[in-house]
């Protein structure tokens, strides 16, 4: 498992599917962190595959495992607790906590990290309103894997989920689901075909009508996994997930004239018009808009930034500067240029 914290610092590092903290936000002088060393904090497990803080305090953290199920800290990582022994699954592939209220914790269950077909699968979407003591299975029980949860900021009772299935074979319960009842009910609202799920999800901050899904076309076999299809790509919402198009059509990669394997968005908080789509292609390929996805550039293909794709491909964007980008993938890298260059993390 991946997990570090800077010495002397209480800053939780970026891992896979991370919120970056509000204090690297702060402005600073480098050379004062120069001397400063990336240390192992725990907990004992395997692939952390998701993370979140709470907002507004960084000593809360929520760390996800592949098969090692949930842990929480509340002293900024010195101690870790586990928090979902009681539950039927112990995979978990995503975090979400409700901006309006971070006692609403919600965990999607199954690995979509994957690259064997041995990896865990999930039995759907969990919620505790109580920061982790309590938890009630919401259902979305056959999604197999859900890769992202995305809060609504305003409303605690709409959430997205992202599923990308069980892998196995061609599956109806893929793709993007949504409540608006706080999980009492679910309806999916983007749906491409048997074989393609969704691997990554975004909504803009400011404008929460307006949703970005990363959806994958993948099949594993016992001998094999096949990665890629026409169904592939991102897919852009502006009603709040009630209609979808695919941005193959706005200058991005994927359909069936540009098949691509796994795939990631992110969202720049600070400038919601910045988007940053990544992609499994011949060699990985980081893309950029700065209107909405109406246009888009191809900024890189680093084979850091995506390495053993099914496994990583997973991105975020600093709060403060849509220029500084953060990769985990067999590195952890870092990029200050809007993506043009990566820098390892540590050097």
């Amino acid at each position: 498992m991946i997990k570090f914290i800077l010495r002397k610092m209480p800053i939780m590092a970026l891992l896979l599917g991370v919120v970056v903290s509000p204090l690297l936000a702060q402005t600073y002088d480098p050379e004062t962190f120069k001397a400063m060393k990336y240390r192992f904090i725990g907990p004992e497990g395997n692939r952390a595959i998701a993370i979140v803080g709470e907002p507004g305090n960084p000593m809360v953290n929520y760390i996800g495992a592949a098969s090692g199920g949930l842990w929480k800290t509340e002293d900024g990582g010195v101690t870790w607790k586990s928090i979902f022994d009681g539950q039927e699954v112990s995979s978990v592939g995503s975090i979400a906590l409700a901006p309006t209220d971070p006692t609403n914790v919600w965990v999607g269950t199954g690995e979509t990290f994957i690259i064997r077909p041995a990896h865990s699968v999930g039995n759907g979407i969990y919620l505790s309103q109580d920061a982790g003591k309590t938890w009630k299975n919401m259902g979305l029980e056959k999604t197999g894997r859900i890769g992202r949860v995305v809060v609504h900021p305003k409303n605690k009772n709409i959430i997205y989920a992202a599923a990308l299935g069980h892998v196995y074979g061609p599956q109806q319960e893929r793709g993007v689901y949504r409540t608006k009842d706080g999980g009492k009910t679910w309806e999916r609202v983007l749906f491409v075909d048997e074989g393609t799920g969704a691997a990554d999800l975004a909504i803009d901050p400011q404008n929460p009508n307006i949703l970005y899904a990363a959806m994958w076309t993948i099949h594993i076999n016992t001998w094999g996994l096949r990665s890629g299809g026409p169904g592939g790509g991102i897919y852009r919402s502006t009603d709040g997930g009630d209609t979808w198009e695919p941005l193959n059509t706005k200058g991005l990669p994927g359909g069936k004239d540009h098949i691509v394997g796994k795939t990631a968005v992110a969202i720049a908080q600070s400038n919601p018009k910045r988007v940053y789509a990544l992609f499994e292609d011949k060699s990985p390929a980081l893309y950029r808009t700065d209107d909405g996805g109406e246009h888009w550039e191809l900024v890189s293909n680093n084979h850091d930034m995506a390495e053993r794709a099914p496994y990583y491909t997973r991105m975020t964007v600093s709060t403060d500067n849509p220029d500084e980008i953060y990769f985990m993938s067999v590195r952890f890298s870092q990029s200050l240029d809007g993506g043009k260059t990566l820098e390892k993390r540590p050097p």
